[in-house]
């Protein structure tokens, strides 16, 4: 393959990597909107594109074992595919996570609720969802030294982890009857607390493509 034509093949990877996890951006902003809202509907439409995303992941592996093995790429051209071969599994299982909170929401359908604590799973989700976009942002700039910084923000995730945690051991225990729900936002926070913890990877794959370093930030 010509030098030019391996570039386009590449470009081509850095953008098909790049749409697949502002898909999932989406899907985490949509899943939490459903789960706040209580919107069935909207979250079965997160639980079937679930399967757009795990397609768009196994074509990203595709494509880049494939340049692997016929182009034998070195150096950066290496960094470059191995990158996107192991950000893109992060990416789906942001996804696979996402499903998942709309599957709660499912579950969920004419349970007691705590409007104040869904009230903070909703600031976290959109905490999350801009720690992923910025993530995504500085992937596609080739940004190492955003990379560090969006890193050091999911110490925001946790906070928000444990202090809606202990928010929602306190109104259960005011609210009896919500202790099915209780359930479900631990499992929810546990959730977008591993989409942070995967946005935080693609931030040391940022680290690994520009400087060749395995780091763990």
């Amino acid at each position: 393959m010509l030098r030019t034509k391996f570039d386009e093949e590449l470009e081509k990877l850095h953008n098909q990597f790049y749409s697949m996890g502002i898909e999932v951006a989406g899907q985490i902003n949509k899943t939490v909107r459903a789960f706040v809202s209580h919107d069935r509907e909207l979250a079965k439409e997160v639980i079937e594109e679930d399967e757009v995303i795990n397609e768009l992941e196994t074509k990203l592996e595709r494509k880049s074992l494939e340049m692997i093995a016929l182009q034998q790429p070195v150096s950066h051209d290496l960094r470059t595919v191995i990158t996107v071969l192991k950000a893109s599994s992060d990416i789906e299982r942001m996804g696979d996570h996402a499903s998942s909170i709309a599957k709660a929401t499912i579950r969920m359908k004419g349970e007691e609720r705590i409007t104040v604590v869904e009230e903070k799973i909703s600031e976290m989700g959109k905490a999350v969802k801009h720690m992923v976009e910025d993530a995504l942002n500085a992937y596609i700039q080739g940004d190492d030294k955003k990379a560090y910084e969006i890193a050091a923000s999911d110490e925001i995730i946790d906070n928000h982890f444990i202090d809606i945690q202990n928010l929602a051991v306190e109104e259960i225990r005011k609210f009896p009857d919500a202790v099915f729900a209780g359930k479900e936002y631990f499992q929810v926070l546990m959730y977008l607390e591993r989409i942070g913890d995967y946005a935080r990877n693609i931030c040391e794959w940022i680290v690994y493509l520009k400087t060749g370093k395995i780091v763990e930030l």
